[in-house]
C-alpha cells in the first residue's frame, strides 16, 4: 500500500487540473437524455437540454434551433476572417518574383558562346542532308576572328572551342543558298564580321579648281603628303628643292622613282610634305604619293607604275627588341662559366 500511495496522489491531481473538461463533458451528456414516456413504446434520445419546457411548440422549437444555427455560423465566419488576418500578418508575401536566367548556361563560364555552339550543333544535326556546292560556287563570307569574336561577346573563349565552332560555321555556310533555312543564316551571322563594303572601297582621288591632285603615302614610321600638278618637272619637299631634302642619290631617285618610270619627269610638278622616320622611309613614302598623284591625272598608268612596284605600300617595319636579347634577335654571348 505504501508504494501505491504516491500513484494515487498523482491520479488526485491528475483530476483537479482536469475539472473544467469534466464539467464541460457533464453538461454535454445531460442534454443528451433518454427518455420513456408513458406513451411511447420505443426509447428516444433527446437532443433537448434539461429544463427545456415541454410546452414549447415544434414551429418555435425549429425556430429556436434555427437561430442558434445563424449565430453559431456568424461566430465561425468573424473566427475565420480573424484567423485570415492574422495569417496575412504573419505570413508576409513577397512584392517581387524572383527573376529566372533566359539561358540554362548562364551559370557557365561563357553562356553566350555555349547557346551559339549548341545551336550549331543542333542545326548541323537537322539541316547536314542538305546539299552543298562547290568552293568556286561558294560566296566568300569573312568571319570574326577569336580576338574580335571575345570583344564582340565579351567572354575568354579557347581556342580549341572557337576552332570546333568555325568548322561547324563553315560546313553550315556550304549549303546550297536557295535551301539555306533562316535559323542557319541567324547562326552564321554572329560569326560574320560587320563589314559595309560601301566603306571599305578606296576613296577616288579628285583633281582640285588648281589642277592640283593630293596624294598620301607611308613608310616604316613616315609620312609624306604629295601635290602633283602639271608642270615643268620642279620638285620642293618640305620647301626645299630635292637635293638639299636629301642628300643621298639613292634617296633622290626614290623619291622621283614614279615620274622616272613613266618618263613623266620634265611634266609634272610635285611639292611635297614628308614628317617622321629618316631620310630613306620618307623618300620612299613619297614615291607611294607621287604615285597615286600621277594616277589621278593619268589612270592607264596604273599598269606600269604596279610594275615598277610603285602603287603598293611596303608594310615592313623595324621588329622590336625583346627582353634578354641586345637587340630584335641578336643575344649576348654564351658563356660556359
Amino acid at each position: 500500500m505504501a508504494s501505491l500511495r504516491p500513484t494515487f496522489t498523482h491520479l488526485r491531481g491528475r483530476c483537479q487540473a482536469s475539472a473544467p473538461q469534466w464539467q464541460q463533458l457533464r453538461q454535454m451528456l445531460q442534454g443528451l437524455q433518454i427518455s420513456s414516456k408513458p406513451g411511447s413504446t420505443t426509447r428516444m434520445v433527446s437532443t433537448m437540454p434539461s429544463g427545456f419546457d415541454d410546452s414549447v411548440t415544434p414551429d418555435q422549437f425549429s425556430a429556436l434551433n434555427m437561430g442558434r444555427v445563424r449565430s453559431a455560423l456568424q461566430g465561425v465566419d468573424r473566427q475565420g476572417e480573424t484567423t485570415a488576418d492574422s495569417t496575412e500578418a504573419q505570413v508576409k508575401m513577397p512584392s517581387h518574383a524572383r527573376a529566372l536566367p533566359v539561358s540554362p548556361s548562364y551559370f557557365s563560364r561563357q553562356p553566350e558562346f555555349n547557346d551559339s555552339y549548341l545551336m550549331l550543333q543542333k542545326l548541323m544535326r537537322l539541316y547536314a542532308h542538305l546539299p552543298t556546292v562547290t568552293a568556286d560556287q561558294l560566296e566568300k563570307a569573312a568571319f570574326r576572328t577569336l580576338r574580335d569574336y571575345r570583344l564582340a561577346v565579351g567572354e575568354q573563349i579557347k581556342a580549341t572551342e572557337y576552332a570546333k565552332a568555325m568548322t561547324l560555321v563553315k560546313r553550315l555556310h556550304k549549303i546550297h543558298p536557295s535551301l539555306q533555312p533562316a535559323s542557319v543564316r541567324d547562326a552564321i551571322a554572329k560569326f560574320k564580321r560587320d563589314i559595309n563594303p560601301h566603306n571599305n572601297t578606296t576613296k577616288p582621288i579628285y583633281i582640285d579648281k588648281f589642277g592640283r591632285a593630293l596624294g598620301v603615302g607611308k613608310r616604316k614610321t613616315s609620312t609624306a603628303r604629295a601635290w602633283v600638278v602639271e608642270g615643268t618637272g620642279e620638285v620642293l619637299v618640305n620647301g626645299k628643292n630635292l637635293a638639299d631634302a636629301f642628300g643621298r642619290v639613292h634617296d633622290r631617285e626614290s623619291a622621283m622613282w614614279a615620274l622616272k618610270a613613266t618618263q613623266r619627269v620634265d611634266k609634272y610638278n610635285v611639292w611635297a610634305l614628308v614628317d617622321g622616320g629618316g631620310t630613306t622611309g620618307q623618300a620612299e613614302a613619297l614615291t607611294l604619293a607621287v604615285a597615286k598623284a600621277l594616277m589621278a591625272h593619268e589612270p592607264a598608268l596604273k599598269p606600269v607604275l604596279r610594275r615598277a612596284g610603285c602603287v603598293t605600300r611596303d608594310p615592313r617595319t623595324v621588329e622590336r627588341k625583346k627582353h634578354g636579347h641586345l637587340k630584335a634577335r641578336k643575344k649576348p654571348a654564351w658563356v660556359k662559366r
